[in-house]
């Protein structure tokens, strides 16, 4: 019932096994990689063009230049080590020239001191960060008829997921069931053989299959035993995450003899390939996540899911955006690869954010409209409200409650602590046989191994007519979610309701001179909790998902970078699950989960990105991106302005209205955004000039990270090309530009601007018509009148003649100078 997910501090991974003396490190090179580079190096000659996707990737020359470089890269570990004395993990040689290995600190030092070395970064860890959520974003009836046939949503189209691994058996990534998929010679992945099986993992809609943990090896922290030294999912996030893309339609959701809907992912024929870098007990490396991305664009990939971000900042730079995780992503970019990320769990505080990039695709999550309540009416005619997704009581007919603490066994009660039901052998099954058990709520459910399924099992074990889970004391920052059951259950998550429930429960029981009890005569029912209630007032951004404003360092200075970007579906997320999966205690065993996370919210936008690139082949990913923001909804399912869920002074759950670091440019749109109007787009150089134009960076740390040069007139951060405008310290007056460029037929757009009065905007031409193809530039002049210490939220709105409506939106805070 809870998501240990949410929670950004408790979520901690364990601590560093260790094998010795040492830590793995990454190191990055002198010389292009192959994304970037232009030939003329020891002879080889030119393979790299403006863009990746126009490479061969397999040519002889590409392949040439990447033994070249993985041979410098031994070549300079030789000439300065003893070879046993450390252990070269991988090269990397795509999107980054650099490698990672696994030596002492002193070799470190030595290393960063070597001619050709740029940057020597230890290695962190990352962590990990549906049924009804195609048909809350209308992609059956808006979207799948027009994406190539209603059969064909997402053909040919390859998503990334880099994750825990898959469980390739599971139904949502079956071909008996689909039209045969084709071959598919442009993707190169490769797919492993099941050490155990001895069976491919693929089959057509897997193309691709990869286990990466040789950092975590050398690292110590690796358990074969455990983790499986292969794409096997053993946590059961990657398989989520998978099917929430890409899985197929209309997939029945079974648990304890109920189904709930049937899921589908939100590109259906897409095709998956599958780079598990996270394992059960530690999480992941980046050295192993920075390797995974790497081989996912050699491989081919359109699409890359990240539903995982870094557990701390880098060590070395202070920049958020130039880090090798982010800087393989920009070389992802670079290659025409569509980045989606998980922004993070560590909501509703502000920067909490894990993604930093522009080049990325930024996701919070949203609460969508469908909620699962239930209610248990007591023999006092008092109905609390709970959670529980469960059947009733039978016939709705009043049972006898009995308090686990009523029933222990003696020997049970200095042994262990009981109450919250998890053993049956610790109590009497004759006096709980035919009712109502009464559970307590420990703080082994929150960070323990207590789950909702073992009291059900319990409950069941002993002969139960139901279960009651009560919250008798406050965990602040607990996000409850209801679990299916197989028995009736219900959870009392408020304090102040649980209270009424245990007086009406001791004020009905008997009890001897003694304390023990002798009659008990309260009584009670549940109610049916297996129909969801659908609410008008969604989607809500989910009260875990991060919040902004972005920051440029690890000091927390504001960027100029708009983040979250875009909001997608990311609590109460019905999806595939693996069996043998353990991130989620109530879900053992089980094929489905009902789990929350941006981790959910992120594959929601990399599916619908899918079906973007199937229709537009050619779109850059910032084109996607574009698209994506400009299009999105910033009124909830009732017209009103979307709310964020937050927390009130008391700790209480509350609705506050939301802004663009809750959202970012709103709830994705799916229709719309495959028919956007007009797209903002930005290129690999853009970027670079936004990294050479922050304020106060080094451009030597520029060249270092991206092998890129800071050799022009610098402008603003906020000068780049992005669908949104963020100006974090406005003096005076700042005019930023925008160029649109027109993807459909010819329109003129009228173009209007409005922000909180502390500060002034004005956007030009007031009007403006567009041909087919053509740009056209927008300025936008803000301007400080008074000073507050707070952001003023704002857009820039392009409405057009044939029914298109573009939203920039806009963010800034007024200084004083």
């Amino acid at each position: 019932m809870v998501n240990r997910r949410l929670r950004l501090f408790i979520l901690l991974l364990l601590p560093l096994l260790g094998s010795g003396s040492g830590d793995v490190y990454i190191i990055t090179m002198e010389g292009e990689p192959v994304v970037s580079y232009s030939g003329g190096i020891d002879g080889f000659a030119a393979t790299a063009k403006d863009s990746m996707e126009e490479m061969d990737i397999t040519s002889e020359s590409v392949t040439s230049y990447s033994l070249y470089l993985t041979r410098k890269h031994d070549e300079l570990l030789e000439s300065l080590f003893e070879v046993e004395s450390y252990e070269k993990i991988y090269s990397y040689c795509h999107l980054i020239n650099g490698f990672s290995v696994h030596l002492s600190h002193e070799q470190a030092v030595a290393l960063s001191k070597s001619p050709g070395v740029k940057y020597v970064e230890k290695d962190n860890k990352v962590r990990k960060l549906t049924t009804h959520t195609p048909q809350f974003l209308g992609l059956p009836t808006g979207v799948w008829p027009t994406g190539g046939g209603f059969d064909r949503e997402g053909e040919n189209i390859v998503i990334g997921l880099v994750d825990s691994g898959v469980f390739p058996k599971h139904p949502s990534f079956a071909t008996y069931n689909t039209d045969p998929y084709g071959p598919l010679p442009r993707f190169r992945g490769k797919c492993e053989i099941d050490p155990e099986t001895k069976r491919n993992f693929c089959n057509g809609k897997i193309v691709g299959a990869q286990h990466f943990a040789k950092a975590a090896i050398a690292a110590g922290a690796f358990n074969p035993a455990v983790d499986f030294p292969s794409p096997l999912d053993g946590d059961g996030h990657g398989t989520h995450t998978a099917a929430i893309a890409a899985g197929n339609k209309g997939i029945p959701v079974r648990l304890h003899g109920h189904e709930f809907g049937k899921a589908s992912g939100m590109a259906p024929r897409a095709r998956i390939a599958i780079y598990k870098v996270l394992y059960r007990l530690f999480g992941g490396y980046v050295s192993d996540v920075v390797a995974a991305i790497d081989q996912a664009v050699q491989d081919g990939v359109d699409v890359i899911n990240l539903s995982v971000g870094p557990n701390s900042p880098p060590s070395t730079t202070k920049i958020t955006f130039l880090n090798p995780f982010d800087a393989a992503l920009l070389s992802a970019v670079k290659s025409g690869v569509f980045v989606a990320q998980a922004a993070g769990n560590g909501g509703p505080f502000p920067k909490t954010l894990v993604s930093f990039s522009p080049w990325i695709t930024t996701v919070a999550a949203a609460v969508d409209d469908r909620r699962y309540k239930n209610y248990i009416t007591l023999g006092n005619g008092k109905i609390l409200s709970g959670l529980g997704l469960s059947p009733a009581t039978r016939a709705n007919k009043s049972l006898t409650l009995v308090s686990v603490s009523d029933v222990l066994l003696d020997s049970s009660v200095m042994k262990y602590n009981p109450l919250d039901c998890q053993r049956p052998d610790l109590l009497n099954k004759n006096l709980v046989e035919g009712k109502i058990l009464l559970c307590g709520y420990s703080f082994n459910f929150v960070s323990g191994t207590a789950s909702i399924k073992k009291v059900s099992e319990t409950a069941k074990i002993l002969g139960a007519a139901g279960f009651v889970v009560a919250v008798e004391n406050s965990y602040p920052g607990t996000k409850y979610d209801p679990v299916p059951a197989a028995l009736p259950g219900i959870l009392i998550t408020d304090v102040t309701t649980t209270k009424e429930l245990i007086d009406y429960y001791n004020c009905s029981t008997k009890r001897d001179w003694a304390g023990r009890p002798t009659v008990f005569q309260g009584v009670a029912s549940i109610a049916d909790g297996l129909a969801p209630i659908l609410h008008n007032s969604a989607p809500q951004v989910a009260i875990f998902s991060s919040r902004g404003p972005d920051v440029k360092d690890f000091s927390f200075e504001d960027a100029d970078v708009l983040k979250p970007d875009i909001l997608a579906p990311g609590s109460l997320i019905w999806a595939a699950w693996a069996p043998n999966g353990t991130d989620e205690a109530n879900y053992e065993g089980e094929g489905f989960a009902m789990i929350s996370g941006t981790s959910m919210a992120a594959p929601h936008i990399a599916g619908i990105a899918a079906l973007m690139k199937q229709k537009y082949p050619r779109w850059s990913p910032a084109a996607i991106k574009s698209a994506l923001m400009t299009t999105a909804n910033t009124l909830d399912r009732s017209g009103r302005p979307l709310q964020a869920q937050q927390y009130s002074d008391t700790e209480l759950m509350m609705l506050s209205p939301a802004t663009p670091f809750d959202f970012g440019s709103g709830e994705v749109n799916p229709k719309a955004a495959l028919d956007p109007g007009l797209i903002l787009d930005a290129s690999y150089l853009d970027y670079i000039n936004f990294l050479c134009s922050m304020p106060g960076v080094d451009p030597q740390e520029v060249s270092n990270i991206t092998g890129a040069s800071c050799n022009f007139a610098r402008g603003k951060p906020s000068d780049l090309n992005s669908p949104s405008i963020a100006i974090s310290h406005l003096v005076g007056t700042q005019t930023v530009k925008r160029t649109v460029t027109n993807v459909a037929e010819t329109e003129t757009y009228v173009i209007s601007a409005r922000i909180s009065p502390e500060i002034a905007i004005e956007a030009s031409p007031p009007a403006m018509t567009i041909l087919p193809g053509s740009s056209k530039v927008i300025s936008v002049s803000l301007t400080t009148r008074w000073v507050t210490g707070r952001y003023s939220f704002g857009e820039i709105l392009l409405k057009g003649n044939r029914g298109h409506l573009v939203r920039i939106p806009v963010v800034a805070m007024g200084a004083g100078g």
